[in-house]
């Protein structure tokens, strides 16, 4: 939920150190101004959670339906402690709104679990582009720290 409290970990704590992380990034262009927004948001994040600008590998694929295929491919190469998934989709008047949503989402998770390496997931999915506009600057934040939080604690396991 927008506004929730996620309960977020302190700058200071080890699981939010990313100075030893390698980070893919998988970024759909549909909807660019939101998707732009998102991965700078993102990277940003990274950046000042210590992952190196050269450990970070931006790819960007057309739509939120191929942003699995390009994580699958960058998870098939364990290069990777932790993938980020950007993406923006917003309702229309079809019923195509649920079925990319719904599928992204799932192929996202299945390739986590599959390949047991951490993806956040930011695919944005949004009744109108306020709503995406409103989330895409603390949704590329939050992704960064999932990726970077998530990796650390997988390693630890």
């Amino acid at each position: 939920m927008f506004g929730a409290d996620k309960g977020n970990v302190a700058a200071s704590d080890s699981r939010m150190n990313g100075k030893k992380l390698t980070i893919g990034i998988v970024q759909a262009r549909f909807n660019a101004n939101i998707t732009d927004a998102l991965a700078q948001a993102c990277k940003a994040e990274l950046l000042a959670l210590g992952v190196a600008e050269k450990h970070i590998t931006h790819i960007t694929v057309p739509g939120a339906l191929e942003v699995a295929v390009a994580l699958q491919a960058m998870a098939e190469k364990s290069q990777f402690d932790a993938l980020i998934a950007l993406g923006c989709i917003i309702r229309g008047e079809t019923y195509h709104f649920e079925l990319v949503a719904n599928e992204s989402g799932a192929a996202v998770t299945r390739i986590g679990l599959d390949y047991q390496l951490p993806i956040a997931n930011a695919i944005l999915t949004t009744e109108n582009l306020e709503q995406a506009v409103a989330r895409q600057e603390e949704k590329g934040r939050d992704a960064a720290r999932v990726a970077v939080e998530m990796a650390n604690l997988l390693e630890s396991i």
